[in-house]
C-alpha cells in the first residue's frame, strides 16, 4: 500500500474537518460541528477599516470606489493602493472577518454557511433537480466567498483560458499570459505539520513570494494510501498526477488549498491584510450595501461612476463619485444583480418590474453557469475509533496543527469521458479542449458514519464541465430585495450523461485491488438502496440528490471588443459606457474545470494591471 506523508497515521474517524461524524442517512444534510466557544468579532475599527460610512473622516475625493471587498474586490484595493497617488474605497456589505473562529479554522470551514456570514440564499425551483429549492452559500463577510469557502486551489485548464482568449479576441486572457497573474496572487508555503512534500507537487509552477498562502494538506487521514495505490493500479484511467494546477489537471494529485501555517488564507487576510490595510491611500467600509450605479455626468457617453448605498444602522441612501472608475466586484450573484437594479440589462423585462432602463445590454444576468456536485456512498469494512473533537480543536488553537488544520480533502481526481464515447457522437463535447476534464472526485480521507455499527467511505463527484445555463433576475424594483437565482442544473443532456458517466468511472475506482477488503458492495448507496446501472435508476437518483457547486460565473461575460452581445469589453469596462468595470467571476464566458477562487484572483491580478496601465 502507498503511504501518505511517508508517516504512519492511526485510523482516526473523527468529526474531521468540521463535518458532524453521524448524519441519520447518507441523505440528511452534514451537519456542521459548532464549537461551544468562540472567538468574537472584533468591533473596533483598526487602520484603514470602519464598520459605517460614519467613520470615514477624509473629504477627499476618490479615485476608484471598489464595490464589493470580496475575492476579486480585495485584490484590486491592494493593487491599485500600491500607488500612492490613488485614493480607494471600498465598500463591503458584510462584516469584518476578524476573530471569527470558524472562518480561521480550515476543519470548521462549513459552520460559516447559513450564518450571519453567508447571504443565505436560496435557489428558485430546479426543473432538473425535481424540482427542488436549494441553499446557494456566497460570502456576506469581508473576504467575500473566499473567507467561507473550502478553500481549494485548483486554477482549471490551460484550454479553459485558451477559450477565453479565443471567445473574446484578447491573448491576455490565455494560459500563457494569465500565468504571470495566477503566480502574482500565490505564495507557496509549507503544510502545517511540515512534513517533505517532494513528488506532492512541481514547484516550477508555483511562486513562493506572492500575497495569498497556498499549501499541500497538512494532516494525513486514513484512506489517503488506498487513493494513491488506486493511481498505480488503474494507471490508464486514474494516473497519477504530479500537479494539479500545471494546466492539465487530468489524474489524481494531492489537494492544494488557500490554507497557511495552518489557518485560512481568504482575501481579507492576505491582500486587505496587517501589510496593507493601514495604507493612507485606503478606506474599506463594511456594512454598507449597494443599490445602484447612477449616471456621473450628462456628456455625450454615459459615465457610470456614482454608488448609490447605505450603510450601518442608518438607511438612509447615499451616493458618492469616483474620479476615475468604478469597480463592481460583487460576484456572479451580486453584480448582475445591481447592474439590473440600475437599469442596466434588458430594457423589456426591467420595463416589466418597473425599473427605467438607462442602458440595453440583454445578456446580463444570463449565461449563469456553475458545477453540480453529488455525493456518492459506499459501505465499507472499516474499524470505527472514538472521536476527540474537543482535543483536536484545542490542538488547533495552540499550534494550529492535526485535523483542524487541514481543508475538506486532501487528494483530488479529475477525468473526462473518453472521446470514442457514444455520447459525443450525437452531442457536443461541452469541455474547453483535451486537457480539461468532465468530472471530478473529492476524496474525503476520513469516511463518514451512517451509524456507529456501519462506517463508509464518501466521495463528492462534481461536473466540472457543464452545459446547462441559468439566470440571476429581479424580484421586484426594491433594490434590497435578494434576487432570483436559478442555475438550470441538469436542464442539458449532456450534463445528465457525462452525470452518469461520472458514477459509472467511480465504481470502477472502487473496484480497484485497494479496496477489496475495505468496500463492501461495489454499487454506491441510493437514498435506502444500492444504485445499479440501471439507466432510469441512475437518473432518477442524481435528480433527487444533486446540488450546487457554488462556483456560479459568466453572469457579465466578456464578448468582443464592440460585440453587440456579452456585458463587459475584453479590458472589463461595461460595454456602451465609461467609469464603469466589472472585476469578478462574472465576466468569465465559460466555467473553468475546477474551483473558481484560483482563476477569481488571477481575473482581478488582471484586471488591476488594466485599470493601472489606464490611468497612468
Amino acid at each position: 500500500m502507498v503511504s501518505a506523508f511517508d508517516s504512519t497515521t492511526p485510523i482516526h474517524f473523527g468529526t474531521q474537518r468540521g463535518i458532524h461524524r453521524r448524519p441519520k442517512s447518507p441523505k440528511d444534510s452534514i451537519k456542521a460541528f459548532k464549537p461551544s466557544f468562540s472567538l468574537a468579532v472584533f468591533q473596533i475599527s483598526q487602520g484603514a477599516i470602519h464598520h459605517s460610512f460614519e467613520g470615514v473622516t477624509s473629504t477627499l475625493p476618490y479615485d476608484f470606489i471598489v464595490a464589493g471587498g470580496g475575492t476579486a474586490g480585495s485584490v484590486v484595493a491592494n493593487r491599485l493602493t500600491e500607488n500612492p497617488n490613488f485614493r480607494v474605497l471600498v465598500l463591503e456589505a458584510g462584516p469584518s472577518n476578524e476573530g471569527a473562529l470558524d472562518i480561521e479554522a480550515p476543519g470548521l470551514s462549513l459552520n460559516p454557511w447559513n450564518s450571519s456570514f453567508d447571504w443565505n440564499y436560496t435557489t428558485i425551483p430546479q426543473v432538473g433537480l425535481n424540482g427542488r429549492t436549494l441553499p446557494y452559500t456566497r460570502g456576506h463577510v469581508l473576504g467575500g466567498s473566499s473567507s467561507i469557502n473550502a478553500m481549494a486551489y485548483t486554477r482549471g485548464s490551460s484550454d479553459d483560458y485558451n477559450r477565453w482568449a479565443a471567445v473574446t479576441g484578447d491573448e491576455g486572457w490565455s494560459w500563457n499570459q494569465m500565468l504571470p497573474f495566477i503566480l502574482k496572487n500565490e505564495r507557496f508555503t509549507s503544510p502545517a505539520d511540515g512534513h517533505s512534500t517532494s513528488g506532492q507537487f512541481d514547484p516550477g509552477f508555483h511562486n513562493f513570494t506572492g500575497i495569498n498562502s497556498v499549501s499541500l494538506p497538512g494532516f494525513a487521514t486514513p484512506l489517503d494510501g488506498a487513493y494513491l495505490q488506486t493511481s498505480q493500479d488503474l494507471n490508464d484511467e486514474f494516473p497519477f498526477e504530479l500537479d494539479i494546477n500545471d494546466g492539465n489537471p487530468l489524474g489524481i494529485g494531492w489537494m492544494q488549498s488557500t490554507i497557511g501555517n495552518g489557518t485560512r488564507s481568504s482575501a481579507a487576510t492576505s491582500y486587505l491584510g496587517p501589510r496593507f490595510i493601514d495604507r493612507p491611500n485606503l478606506d474599506v467600509v463594511l456594512n454598507t450595501r449597494i443599490s445602484r450605479v447612477l449616471e456621473s455626468t450628462n456628456g455625450s457617453r454615459m459615465n457610470l461612476g456614482t454608488v448609490e448605498f447605505i450603510s450601518g444602522s442608518d438607511q438612509t441612501l447615499r451616493s458618492i463619485t469616483a474620479q476615475k472608475e468604478v469597480i463592481l466586484s460583487l460576484g456572479s450573484v451580486g453584480t448582475p444583480h445591481i447592474l439590473l437594479n440600475s437599469g442596466i440589462g434588458d430594457e423589456h423585462q426591467l420595463t416589466k418590474i418597473g425599473i427605467k432602463s438607462v442602458l440595453h445590454l440583454p445578456d446580463v444576468g444570463k449565461n449563469l453557469s456553475d458545477h453540480i456536485y453529488m455525493p456518492l456512498v459506499w459501505p465499507a469494512n472499516l474499524k470505527v475509533m472514538p472521536e476527540n473533537t474537543t482535543a483536536e480543536l484545542a490542538q488547533w488553537l495552540h499550534n494550529h496543527t492535526g485535523p483542524f488544520s487541514n481543508g475538506l480533502v486532501n487528494l483530488v481526481a479529475w477525468n473526462r469521458v473518453p472521446t470514442t464515447s457514444s455520447i459525443f457522437k450525437y452531442l457536443a463535447d461541452p469541455a474547453a479542449g483535451p486537457h480539461s476534464p468532465h468530472f471530478e472526485f473529492l476524496l474525503n480521507g476520513t469516511p463518514r458514519v451512517l451509524t456507529i455499527e456501519e462506517p463508509i467511505v464518501y466521495l463528492d463527484m462534481g461536473i466540472v464541465t457543464v452545459a446547462s445555463r441559468g439566470s440571476i433576475s429581479l424580484r421586484s424594483s426594491d433594490p434590497f430585495n435578494i434576487p432570483l437565482i436559478d442555475p438550470a442544473y441538469l436542464t442539458t443532456e449532456i450534463d445528465i450523461l457525462i452525470m452518469k458517466e461520472a458514477i459509472l468511472s467511480a465504481k470502477r475506482f472502487f473496484s480497484g485491488p485497494a479496496w477489496t477488503d475495505i468496500i463492501l458492495d461495489l454499487h454506491p448507496r441510493g437514498t435506502s438502496s444500492p444504485v445499479t446501472e440501471d439507466d432510469e435508476t441512475i437518473e432518477q437518483f442524481i435528480r433527487s440528490n444533486a446540488g450546487p457547486g457554488l462556483h456560479a460565473v459568466g453572469t457579465a461575460a466578456m464578448s468582443p471588443k464592440g460585440a453587440r452581445y456579452g456585458v463587459v469589453e475584453p479590458n472589463l469596462l461595461l460595454k456602451g459606457a465609461e467609469g464603469l468595470r466589472i472585476i469578478d467571476a462574472s465576466i468569465i464566458p465559460f466555467i473553468p474545470s475546477g474551483h473558481t477562487q484560483a482563476p477569481t484572483y488571477a481575473i482581478a491580478e488582471r484586471g488591476a494591471e488594466l485599470i493601472r496601465k489606464a490611468w497612468v
